[in-house]
């Protein structure tokens, strides 16, 4: 195992961070190719913050066994497939197994600090002024590390209401708890409409258990383009997931570890085992001596910063989800790398700094989803008159072989803008899409229009061609 410090080795750093996540990794690991001398402090026992442990990488893991319980049982009869019988996924036997997947990311993050000369420090790290960093150990010992340059890069947590604000909150399970569970609940209830409710109740539904989805709206992923959420809901619906929508908790009863009754607002009475909580997320800014030190916030705890990653602190930084924008992993690795760039790397790197618009995400539902760009409604809102849209749904080729009631949909829409037809959204759902979108979201940064898409030689048969050579534009969407 690779050491972790208990005190500083210098009297300075050029550069201490705080968070030993993804963001905080990358950016360590660049400013320590450049020779500088780096600390990083963790209070997590394990490094790779919420993506490795509890985010990303464990989520797609699930999803892989959902998505596989779902050939199985759905798709292989189809392909003629013989003596499959009923098969059933064992949720308790697979924790440990992908638990021990989570544990060997930890040691190569833990590694290739050792490896690349970053000093890893476990503790509660917090400001103790504008250029140095209190350590807490685990044990209670304290020391400080000195610094040129300070970066808060610590993330954010679950949000979940009180037992004041919702009466047997408490009751229930946020997302990083739904990676502890030893057992599969038989019946569980998922609060919240965003790509984690939904990524989530379809694992836990396609996996077999007794799946309950409340939403306020009408639709999922409400801040997606209306075409993935007119989509996605009702293919929800018709796999089997229970959709209470339009509708908001108001209490839960029962103990801990036993069946629970939620109620809602329209008078339903949910009877579940599990009810887990994902209706967003927040920083951990609170304790980090941030209002000590003069660095600003915002009304929801996410520190101010300008294009630069500075905070109002001349000195100290922020990046990733503690700062508010984009919360996505590869965001916070990219602002990290590009911020380390600036500070320490040659001149050509001085106004290095990341670019947070057209950046593509993709939701792991059932079908996948990939978007970037504008939204139809903001496309709207910003070109007015000079938006096209261009729309295809379709069945993938793979579902030929399968039962009606199994063809997942799929529906490729491009948004495109002025005389030349600019792309400024892409918004896809369908069997591949998370892999297809990679390749779009680079279309969209270099300013991609419509004729290069046509004037690009379809790879066939495949889905990704459904975005080449759409013909007649949906100009009311």
């Amino acid at each position: 195992m690779p050491p972790i410090y208990d005190k500083p080795t210098v009297e300075k750093y050029d550069y201490v961070l705080i968070g030993g996540g993804s963001g905080g990794s990358a950016s360590s690991r660049r400013a320590a190719s450049y020779g500088k001398k780096v600390a990083v402090v963790e209070v997590d026992p394990y490094l790779g913050g919420t993506c490795v442990n509890v985010g990303c990488v464990p989520k797609k893991i699930m999803w892989h066994a959902a998505d596989l319980q779902d050939k199985l049982a759905h798709h292989a009869s189809g392909y003629k497939f013989k003596g499959l019988s009923a098969p059933k996924f064992d949720w308790a036997a697979f924790k440990p197994q992908r638990d021990a997947y989570i544990r060997k990311l930890n040691g190569i993050y833990a590694n290739n600090f050792e490896k690349e000369g970053v000093e890893y420090h476990q503790g509660f790290g917090r400001l103790a002024s504008a250029n140095s960093v209190e350590v807490t150990r685990p044990d209670g010992q304290k020391y400080t590390l000195h610094a040129d340059h300070i970066t808060i890069t610590v993330g954010g947590t679950p949000t979940i209401p009180t037992d004041d604000q919702i009466p047997g909150a408490s009751l229930g399970i946020d997302s990083d708890d739904f990676f502890d569970l030893k057992e599969q609940p038989k019946r569980v209830a998922v609060v919240g409409a965003g790509y984690i409710a939904v990524e989530l109740a379809g694992i836990f539904h396609t996996l077999g258990s007794e799946t309950h989805l409340i939403i306020r709206g009408e639709t999922v992923l409400r801040t997606f383009d209306q075409t993935i959420q007119e989509t996605l809901t009702p293919w929800m619906e018709k796999t089997g997931v229970k959709l209470h929508k339009k509708s908001t908790v108001v209490k839960i009863e029962g103990e801990k570890d036993k069946p629970l009754t939620v109620f809602t607002d329209k008078g339903e009475k949910i009877e579940v085992d599990t009810v887990l909580w994902a209706i967003g997320r927040h920083s951990l800014t609170k304790d980090l001596g941030l209002g000590e030190v003069g660095v600003k916030v915002n009304e929801k705890g996410d520190i101010v910063v300008d294009e630069y990653q500075n905070t109002s602190v001349k000195g100290i930084y922020a990046i990733g989800d503690v700062q508010g924008k984009a919360l996505l992993t590869p965001v916070a690795i990219a602002a990290g790398r590009r911020l380390s760039n600036r500070l320490f790397g040659p001149e050509k790197f001085a106004k290095d700094k990341l670019d947070y618009e057209n950046i593509p995400t993709v939701v792991f539902s059932h079908p996948t989803i990939g978007t970037v760009g504008l939204t139809e409604k903001q496309a709207r809102e910003k070109y007015g008159d000079a938006v096209k849209i261009y729309k295809s749904s379709f069945r993938s080729l793979y579902f030929s072989m399968i039962d009606d009631d199994h063809k997942e949909p799929t529906v490729y829409k491009l948004i495109v803008v002025g005389p030349e037809e600019r792309l400024v959204g892409v918004h896809i759902i369908g069997l591949g899409s998370d892999e297809v979108m990679q390749g779009f979201g680079v279309a969209i940064k270099m300013g991609a229009t419509k004729k290069d898409l046509d004037d690009t030689v379809a790879i066939h048969p495949t889905s990704a061609e459904g975005e080449l050579n759409m013909r007649m534009p949906d100009c009311k969407g």
